[in-house]
């Protein structure tokens, strides 16, 4: 597999994490939406493409993204041709509709994947199975691969893009020109609370409603410092946003996997430092980390040998997945 190098006037790590959001034209596929009855009394929809029989790719989207980001897409497409069947996961409120509940997902929540893990496994008992997650869906992946290490059958996994100490990542996005992000990714996350509440008042989920509201007032907030203080952190029982950073990083997982995963970082991350990359005593014997110099968050975006651009994930990711 070739390294990765950037399209010459994408290399800028802006233009690598932009350009696909920008320019991408969506890729319209044929998938089947199945929707999962939680234990909770709440639902996750799950996008499915193809019918290989190589294997069952689950995908995980990162925050605020959903199974019809491009990077997803690109990679069902990749995959359905390759002879994979592919199930990418919207976390709850995700899919284009509020879910039952005032909370949603965070970065340490799996209890999602692994409904959709048993709901495959229990079906296709002797299918290989892989998953592959990008930014904050990475770091759920990750802690749900280490927490439950010795009880899941995955033949391989992916991460892309990870922020490993939630933390780093807060401080990031607080940073320069990397505070546009910062300021899109809350903005969305508000907008979807605002919209969530009245939509449960709207449905008569009065106690879910209260939740949100005993919130106060949100428009303040900021920072993921504030958000994840103020609302995630409350939503789901954590002391504070530190007790929920601390338990939630994935960095304290990795030690722990026993699938064979690969991490792909780049170091000019726009929503993270270099610091956040596991060291060697902190990765598993299965674990590898791959790092590269200029490919932005979620990018990784290079030129053919015909000079058109490529999105060099969905060869890597295949390859990786497919070598033996």
């Amino acid at each position: 597999m070739e390294k990765f190098v950037p399209a010459k006037w994408l290399s800028n790590s802006h233009m690598q994490t932009l350009w696909p959001f920008v320019f991408r034209k969506p890729l319209v596929l044929a998938r089947r939406r199945e929707r999962f009855n939680t234990p909770d009394k709440d639902f996750f929809d799950v996008d499915w493409y193809g019918k290989g029989q190589n294997g069952v790719v689950m995908l995980f989207h990162g925050l605020t993204g959903s199974s019809s980001s491009h990077y997803i897409l690109g990679l069902q497409q990749v995959f359905e041709r390759r002879g994979y069947t592919t199930a990418a996961l919207n976390f709850r409120a995700c899919n284009g509709e509020p879910n039952l509940k005032a909370s949603s997902y965070h970065a340490g929540f799996t209890d999602d994947i692994e409904q959709l893990y048993q709901s495959i496994r229990s079906k296709k008992p002797t299918t290989p199975i892989y998953t592959v997650g990008f930014s904050l869906g990475g770091n759920v992946m990750l802690k749900w691969l280490g927490e439950n290490a010795n009880e899941l059958d995955i033949r391989k996994s992916v991460a892309v893009s990870v922020p490993f100490k939630l933390s780093r990542g807060a401080d990031r996005v607080d940073r320069g020109v990397s505070r546009i992000y910062r300021y899109h990714l809350i903005g969305e996350m508000k907008k979807k609370l605002a919209n969530k509440r009245a939509f449960l008042k709207a449905n008569n989920l009065l106690d879910e409603a209260k939740k949100l509201e005993d919130l106060g007032d949100i428009s303040r907030i900021k920072s993921f410092w504030e958000f994840d203080n103020d609302v995630v952190a409350r939503l789901y029982g954590f002391d504070d946003v530190h007790d929920y950073y601390e338990k939630n990083s994935s960095i304290g997982f990795l030690k722990n996997i026993q699938t064979q995963t690969l991490l792909i970082q780049s170091l000019d991350d726009p929503l993270l430092t270099p610091d956040v990359l596991p060291k060697k005593n902190q990765l598993s014997a299965t674990t590898e980390l791959e790092v590269v110099e200029k490919g932005g968050h979620v990018g990784f975006i290079s030129r053919s040998k015909k000079g058109k651009l490529t999105y060099w994930l969905e060869s890597r990711i295949p390859f990786f997945i497919e070598c033996q």
